[in-house]
């Protein structure tokens, strides 16, 4: 398959997890081929639950590809370069493709395929841009002094994909978008509790320092993985208020058409797994990263199917 890919800056051509083997050529970048690229993401990388289920209209399925293909450059361009400078530098590399497409000339396949998306539903930028500010603000920031500090930062980090999600269900209002934000702040800080030792190996902390210090748990302590009573309680803590975002989350379900409530629904179901998961194994975090199983996931959605039938 011819490479030159033109559309892409020379940085980004070494990103061999965005999948660039399977990136049309550059001269057949129609809006199938963009298309199939975006749905080849999203259906082929690990995510802790699916990101289209079976349960989601056939029309709507390839519009949730493309948000997700935009989302996950996104998010590598931030986090698989291990050079912050570089990684600003193609965000707004980034930065500059949406608004190319937004002006009527995208040219990589996932705004070729996303013009369309945004068309259709009459998609604002801001959430996108949003997205780029968090992944921006990760290259620079990696503690958070405060729970308010670390929330404001889920306003630009996952908040948004919650916004992109009710756009294309067709809801725009406020009270559904704040519900949404419940949910999304749910799933950042889930991911956060479950990554406390991934993170650790990037430099990051997402555990507010005022509540190691709550905790009288200090950085060195989790440098050197101390499993104790302390940590153990202030994951308690982390876990416990979150639980409380997904059951503020759930009450945007009755406010959806039965057709997209099932999907909704599990996302919330699924983080508070995640959750109960991170609960099961004693709230250490540090010895081994909570996951769901297969089975897990299989049985979240055999049991939303069956809802959504009966």
């Amino acid at each position: 398959m011819p490479r030159s890919l033109s559309y892409l800056p020379e940085d980004a051509l070494s990103l061999d997890t965005l999948a660039l083997d399977v990136l049309p050529d550059d001269a057949h970048l129609s809006l199938e081929a963009s298309r199939q690229y975006c749905r080849h993401l999203a259906t082929g990388h690990y995510e802790n639950f699916t990101v289209v289920s079976w349960l989601l209209p056939k029309p709507l399925q390839p519009h949730f590809y493309t948000v997700y293909a935009y989302c996950r450059w996104s998010d590598d361009l931030a986090d698989e370069i291990d050079d912050p400078v570089r990684s600003v530098k193609l965000l707004d590399w980034w930065d500059g493709e949406l608004q190319a497409c937004y002006e009527g000339h995208p040219h990589h396949p996932v705004f070729i395929a996303l013009e369309e998306t945004i068309h259709h539903f009459d998609i604002p930028i801001t959430p996108f841009r949003d997205l780029l500010t968090a992944f921006r603000q990760d290259q620079v920031v990696q503690r958070y002094e405060t729970y308010e500090t670390l929330l404001d930062y889920c306003r630009y980090s996952a908040n948004p994909v919650g916004h992109l999600v009710l756009y294309l269900c067709g809801y725009r209002d406020e009270e559904r978008q704040q519900l949404s934000d419940a949910t999304c702040t749910g799933l950042q800080l889930a991911n956060f509790w479950q990554d406390v030792s991934v993170d650790l190996g990037k430099g990051r902390i997402y555990l507010p320092l005022e509540d190691l210090d709550r905790f009288n748990y200090n950085e060195s302590d989790l440098h050197t993985r101390i499993v104790n009573d302390r940590f153990t309680d202030l994951i308690r803590f982390e876990v416990d208020r979150t639980r409380a975002l997904f059951d503020i989350g759930l009450r945007l379900c009755p406010l959806l058409d039965k057709r997209v409530r099932g999907d909704i629904e599990l996302f919330n179901r699924g983080g508070l797994a995640i959750l109960d998961q991170i609960e099961k194994q004693g709230f250490d975090v540090l010895s081994r990263r909570p996951s769901l199983s297969k089975q897990k996931k299989v049985s979240l959605m055999l049991r939303y199917m069956l809802k959504r039938m009966f």
